[in-house]
């Protein structure tokens, strides 16, 4: 059975910051509390932070419990909300409520921000992931495993972009291209400095010979 996997990122860095294994028969909206526990936690782990405050996501997340859940615990939802024809809320008046605040604020010119964010970075880490990674096929066994090895594939796509962000570059073969650039710059530098300050008692390289002559000749040069 395919384990599709679920991920949260941050939509000011990019990078993963929850990710977890989901049973392929449950849905999106079943399915996102727990990607959200295990982000809050990481990011309270590392960035000291009370929680969660704003969340995006597609329309695969939009449902009548999960608006209502985001406004029982404070959280700002920017979910798209697929074309559901007209609705009637006879006796649903929280779910209402949750509903209409939501499509407010997807409709703002900071909502369609967000979606446009969402759009271009959530689906980057995809790609580095499971694309360019090689990671749409993984043949483990159980949950446990696919986890653990999954953690390691996002652990060296954030290392990329904390490498990108220190360095200038996302991979290690990308920063040995550079340093070998810029030792060549330094060396030439270098020489530069030399040919100014050099002292008159300094030997100076021969020219190459001539190869125009049958026999090389070299000009020497005296001080």
């Amino acid at each position: 059975m395919p384990l599709p996997a679920e991920h949260a990122v941050d939509l000011e860095t990019g990078a993963v910051v929850g990710v977890t294994v989901q049973d392929a028969d449950d849905g999106d909206t079943t399915t996102m509390a727990e990607t959200l526990i295990a982000a809050a936690d990481h990011l309270a782990a590392v960035a000291g932070t009370a929680g969660i405050t704003e969340v995006v996501g597609d329309k695969g997340y939009h449902s009548n419990d999960t608006m209502v859940a985001f406004a029982e615990q404070g959280i700002r939802s920017y979910v798209s909300e697929p074309d559901r024809g007209r609705r009637h809320w006879t006796g649903k008046t929280a779910a209402r409520h949750a509903v209409y605040a939501n499509r407010r604020r997807i409709r703002g010119d900071r909502g369609q921000r967000l979606l446009r964010q969402r759009g271009e970075l959530v689906e980057r880490p995809h790609a580095h992931l499971y694309d360019t990674g090689g990671m749409r096929r993984v043949h483990l066994r159980g949950h446990a495993n696919i986890l653990k090895r999954l953690l390691v594939q996002v652990c060296g796509a954030n290392l990329g972009l904390l490498m990108r962000q220190l360095t200038g570059v996302g991979t290690p073969r990308s920063l040995q291209d550079r340093a070998a650039v810029r030792v060549g710059s330094l060396i030439d530098l270098l020489s530069a400095c030399w040919g100014h300050v050099r002292p008159s008692w300094a030997p100076v390289r021969p020219d190459s010979p001539n190869s125009s002559s049958g026999d090389p000749v070299t000009r020497n040069t005296t001080t």
